[in-house]
């Protein structure tokens, strides 16, 4: 792909060309392409976010595609700074080497492995591991850390090479990063050439379901292709002769699943009836039909009315408001609700992001003590997820007269 973006016709899991739109999302700028302050003159473009239903499979997905190495090869996430990501993966790895007889030796490849933390983890098993990973200094610090990783792109291709080079895999895993690929069909064909006659694939990824019951639109960014449940996943794996044999929900990204995977043909691993629940909940529900989505793109607007109407107000009444957050999310919020111009900076805990300028509209990111500091009147929480934690490190704010918006799932003043 050399083009800064395309769309994609046609269903990414099942190849189908009857594709039709349901939620009208805002054009953004790459979600975390924060910049510094001599980077300002450089033109940021927004890019396309409207989620398309395949109406054959009821996949729901992005249609519009950025260049993945706009995307992934400078990519500046390292799970390892991140301490729940680092306990969650150590937990993850724990599980599942405890619940399948995996032997010393065995491969375990990773599909997005960053920077080998997960990896690693299953290296101390005694597992030979291996990852693959785009980014170039992710990939550069997992090997640095003995996570012999690739710098590439996981296709069929590179799965026929790892098998050549390697063997089969006992385990192949994606954490959190099935939702950005775009080439679906392709991976999931290396992956079956990949696993050994009963071997396992493992994924987790955010939930098409919550992300509707929660209102976790904000989830939509450039680098998430796919909003994945499991009826449309359980026929895309059905044509590479894989098939989901369980399913565990868990709290990460704000509701995912972790899928387990087998070939159709092994009898190893025993199919749970948790998984045909999940497809009948589904069907049950019309997850995989237009008036679900059109009924929830009529809420987030209506959502997004009252947001407006209460700062545009505040704002007519002189108060001086800012923006909590400076991640992903925050910056297809601050899109799709419109409040690029009508926040005057935002705050954000996370160091890194600080004295950074927001995508595009150049919000500068400022250490949270300027609340106090700037005598701001009104914070909008943008990172609405982690309200509580927010609030209650930033009592100071509040004591001084300040007030939190919460703008989702309820818009909330504290």
């Amino acid at each position: 792909m050399t083009e800064a973006v395309i769309k994609k016709e046609n269903c990414r899991l099942c190849n189908s060309e009857n594709m039709l739109l349901v939620v009208n999302i805002n054009p953004s700028p790459i979600a975390d392409a924060y910049v510094k302050k001599e980077q300002l003159n450089e033109t940021q473009d927004l890019y396309p976010l409207d989620l398309y239903l395949c109406k054959e499979c009821g996949h729901i997905q992005n249609a519009y595609v950025v260049n993945p190495d706009l995307l992934f090869r400078d990519y500046t996430f390292f799970t390892s700074n991140f301490k729940g990501l680092v306990e969650h993966f150590k937990i993850y790895a724990d599980d599942i080497t405890s619940s399948f007889d995996f032997k010393e030796g065995n491969l375990a490849v990773e599909i997005g492995s960053n920077d080998g933390t997960f990896l690693l983890n299953l290296k101390e098993k005694g597992m030979k591991v291996l990852g693959v990973d785009p980014a170039i200094d992710a990939v550069n610090l997992a090997n640095e850390r003995g996570a012999k990783t690739l710098p590439d792109y996981f296709t069929d291709d590179m799965a026929q090479k790892i098998v050549a080079e390697n063997g089969k895999a006992a385990l192949v895993i994606a954490n959190n990063v099935f939702a950005h690929s775009d080439n679906l069909i392709d991976i999931i064909s290396g992956i079956e050439k990949l696993l050994d006659k009963d071997g396992i694939f493992i994924f987790e990824v955010s939930y098409l379901a919550d992300i509707v019951d929660r209102f976790l639109f904000d989830t939509v960014y450039h680098e998430h292709v796919s909003y994945h449940s499991i009826n449309p996943l359980q026929k895309a794996f059905a044509r590479k002769g894989l098939e989901i044999f369980d399913i565990i929900r868990n709290k990460s990204k704000g509701g995912s699943i972790r899928c387990f995977v087998k070939r159709t043909s092994s009898e190893k691993h025993t199919t749970q009836p948790v998984v045909q629940e999940y497809i009948q909940n589904e069907i049950q529900r019309g997850l995989d039909k237009k008036e679900l989505f059109l009924k929830y793109n009529d809420d987030i607007l209506q959502k997004k009315k009252e947001v407006l109407t209460l700062i545009d107000q505040l704002l007519a009444e002189g108060k001086k408001i800012v923006g909590y957050g400076a991640s992903t999310t925050v910056t297809t919020l601050m899109w799709h609700f419109e409040l690029t111009e009508r926040l005057m900076f935002l705050v954000d805990d996370n160091k890194i992001k600080q004295y950074l300028f927001s995508p595009n509209n150049h919000l500068e990111v400022l250490p949270s003590s300027e609340l106090v500091n700037r005598n701001i009147d009104y914070v909008v929480i943008m990172a609405w997820n982690y309200a509580e934690p927010i609030m209650a490190n930033n009592k100071a704010f509040a004591d001084k007269g300040g007030k939190f918006i919460i703008p989702l799932p309820e818009l909330k003043v504290i």
